[in-house]
């Protein structure tokens, strides 16, 4: 029969969703769609005419108050505030002559183009620009003016420069720049064949680079981030440090490793006088260690850096820094990651340096005599003023630096583990950005994790001191992209609290909160532990350190342990009164989901059944499965009637989200009304609800739609016809026609006497 039929597809479904969330271990308090983000207005997208946007660099502007975007053959500046607001553009195609020598050479069309790779500050009235100028980099000067609507965006055509050692030839090939007082720092591979790795510095001084060829310094390497960090207050000490990973031949002559270093360079360096001569005379690295101790003593290491983040603070010369990292195992898929103090990272450097007697030996420790001034050190007051420039260093500590550029000390991440672990091996995770957020029991790091399938995942970590643990809580999963493309940028702006993610389709910009999405109540508020909202009294709304709005004085905020019962005491009874009501009916010896899906997909379901004042928990069987759409009877009897009550547990708060009553049909009853009227085979007959009383339906439909319509009441018509649309028609088709018969149809309580339906008329909530 139809309703058996119904019945296993339906099964069917919920088993496949069932195991569908139970593979993750993890879930978010709140997850949205893009489609909801859209109709919350809390995201825009940005894209251009072709309805794509291929992104290559992006660049923050909060002093002028625009995003900068490099793409194929043009650059966009868009106003911070709101990215679909009109913009300015500046087309920067290769000449005919550059296209024509990159088909020469053997490249495809696509990637004979100008691929705009990077976009830095230059000064207070001009960008750096560079592109790959199909396979022959080149760079310009972009002119732009003080403000997003009046100011200037023109590219100073008579300023083109070779772009050799500022940008790779390849639109993919990974590099990593940043600016300092007007000189460019990059870490890229500088020829065509990308044989050749370096960092390079070039600028107003003279141009500075790692040695040619030398698999000391760089082997194989994947950069990925770079950045400027004063040790001190003498801006002759600051150093540069970049981030990459590389591939090192291990001692045992087999397959590479791949290790993540982290390696800085003077600012100021000049090279030596007579030996490395525009060669850095401070290069040196390290390694960081991103890992899990094992139970058998090995630890798991995760050893390639997909994203670096320098989380900057009040204090200039500690910032925190956050890495990415995935396994290179080709048997074991996981991601991570780690946090790292400024303060280890120096100790590192400041360290014994590594030592080897041949390749196919061990690292050591150098325990022989170490020169003065130290290698690596830089030319300046805070190490004793004695050299103006590394060109007066003696000969003896450029040749150390140069033959011992690896220090034998690790960098340990804070805790000695990672703070955010995923090993389940299903979505990627690509890019990280860092908020720090005051809330009113401490400052928390907001981690955004972006992923392959266009998701952001709001995170924050919780460290357990006296248990030595870290707890992950997982508070947003936003889908920013319509379809699922990689994410392949993340910037953070504090000042407006937004994000600004790129990917392949365009750029995207979101809201980092939404607090009224928790609930309207202030457990749901407390139990979010989002650093960004608190409960004010009326609802879950921006939290402000004290001091800000001396108004809101009553604010409430449980970050560490989300103890809603404590404070919300006193709040619980005007919870009670959101509590959901509904009827549902079921039919003998058939299956009936009673449905309950709690605010948060964090909290833990208990189903009772009721039986006066007193409840009875509903335990799983043969016959019962609590699935996470609710409660499912596989085989309803009689007895099942009752009023079934489903409660939500979330950090030891308690609160009922739904009551179900539950009506039992007498199958032998349901059973003769879909025979009633009827010829050939009932299997394929449609449940009762596809067909109501219409003019043009068959004359057999009116017979038993009005018998089952007397059977279950006409007094609850309206919870019925919701109740059937939402388990048996589950057709976008059928729910419209449903929602036109709505509308068009009125039944009222007697006009089963009558025979017949009243007239159709207008009518307003059905």
């Amino acid at each position: 029969m139809a309703w058996g039929v119904w019945t296993f597809m339906l099964c069917v479904t919920l088993w496949i969703c069932s195991a569908t969330q139970s593979a993750k271990t993890v879930y978010p308090r709140l997850r949205l769609s893009h489609k909801e983000l859209w109709e919350l207005n809390r995201t825009r997208v940005f894209q251009s005419g072709e309805g794509r946007l291929q992104h290559y660099s992006m660049l923050l502007d909060e002093t002028q108050e625009r995003l900068i975007i490099g793409g194929k053959d043009i650059l966009y500046s868009l106003n911070l505030e709101r990215i679909t607001a009109p913009h300015k553009e500046i087309h920067w195609v290769s000449s005919e002559e550059q296209v024509g020598d990159c088909l020469m050479q053997g490249r495809e069309k696509p990637e004979c183009a100008n691929y705009i790779k990077l976009v830095q500050h230059y000064n207070s009235t001009h960008l750096l620009a560079c592109g790959t100028g199909a396979f022959n980099p080149v760079c310009a000067y972009i002119r732009v003016g003080r403000g997003t609507e009046e100011g200037e965006f023109r590219l100073e055509s008579d300023h083109i420069e070779s772009g050799r050692g500022r940008c790779p030839f390849h639109p993919s090939s990974p590099s990593a720049s940043t600016v300092h007082r007007g000189e460019l720092f990059v870490g890229l591979y500088t020829d065509y064949w990308e044989n050749d790795a370096a960092l390079y510095r070039l600028g107003n001084r003279n141009f500075i680079r790692t040695e040619v060829g030398d698999r000391q310094q760089l082997s194989e390497p994947k950069f990925v981030g770079s950045a400027v960090i004063p040790d001190n207050d003498d801006p002759a000490d600051d150093k540069v440090y970049y981030f990459f990973t590389e591939r090192v031949a291990n001692t045992e002559g087999g397959k590479k490793a791949v290790y993540t270093r982290v390696a800085r360079v003077c600012a100021n360096d000049q090279g030596g006088q007579r030996m490395l001569v525009n060669r850095w005379s401070s290069f040196l690295k390290t390694r960081l260690i991103c890992s899990v101790a094992g139970s058998n003593g090995i630890d798991t290491h995760f050893d390639e850096l997909e994203d670096v983040f320098v989380l900057r603070k009040k204090d200039e010369k500690n910032p925190e820094i956050f890495g990415l990292f995935s396994t290179t195992s080709a048997v074991f898929k996981g991601y991570a990651v780690c946090m790292y103090n400024m303060e280890d990272i120096r100790a590192a450097f400041n360290g014994p340096f590594a030592h080897r007697e041949r390749t196919d030996h061990h690292w050591k420790v150098y325990d022989g005599r170490v020169p003065f001034p130290r290698p690596g050190s830089c030319a300046s007051k805070i190490n004793g003023g004695q050299f103006s420039s590394s060109k007066e260093y003696p000969d003896e500590v450029l040749r150390f630096v140069r033959s011992h550029p690896l220090m034998f000390q690790a960098v340990q991440p804070v805790h000695r583990r990672p703070i955010l672990l995923d090993t389940e091996g299903g979505r990627k995770l690509t890019q990280l950005a860092v908020d720090r957020v005051e809330a009113e029991d401490g400052h928390y790091n907001v981690l955004f994790i972006g992923t392959d399938d266009s998701v952001v995942l709001k995170m924050i970590t919780i460290y357990n001191k006296e248990a030595n643990t870290v707890e992950e809580v997982l508070l947003e999963e936003l889908q920013v992209f319509k379809v699922p493309v990689p994410i392949t940028e993340i910037l953070i702006s504090t000042k407006r609290q937004q994000l600004y993610v790129g990917s392949e389709l365009g750029v995207t910009q979101i809201r980092v909160h939404q607090c009224g999405l928790y609930g309207s109540a202030c457990a749901d508020c407390c139990l979010a532990r989002d650093p960004y909202c608190a409960w004010d009294g009326l609802t879950c709304s921006r939290y402000y350190p004290a001091g800000l709005y001396t108004k809101r004085r009553f604010r409430r905020q449980d970050i560490r342990h989300g103890n809603a019962v404590q404070q919300c005491n006193g709040l619980q009874l005007s919870e009670e009164r959101s509590i959901s009501e509904k009827l549902v009916y079921g039919v003998e010896n058939n299956s009936t989901l009673l449905e309950c899906r709690p605010r948060s997909l964090q909290a833990s379901v208990t189903w009772y059944i009721q039986h006066g004042v007193d409840m009875e928990e509903v335990k799983g069987d043969d016959r019962v499965i609590q699935s996470p759409h609710g409660l499912l009877l596989l085989k309803i009897a009689k007895g099942d009637a009752g009023v079934y009550v489903c409660q939500s547990t979330e950090h030891g708060f308690v609160q009922t989200v739904v009551r179900v009553t539950l009506e039992v049909l007498d199958e032998s009853k349901v059973e003769g009304l879909l025979h009633k009227g009827e010829e050939g085979d009932s299997a394929h007959r449609p449940p009762p609800c596809l067909f109501p009383s219409l003019p043009s339906a068959p004359s057999s439909s009116k017979l038993w739609y009005k018998d089952f319509m007397q059977l279950i009441g006409y007094n609850n018509f309206q919870r019925v016809e919701q109740y059937c649309e939402k388990v048996w028609c589950v057709s976008d088709r059928k729910r419209k026609k449903l929602k036109g018969m709505a509308t068009k149809w009125q039944y009222t309580p007697g006009a089963e006497q009558q025979g017949r339906a009243r007239a159709p008329r207008q009518t307003h909530g059905q």
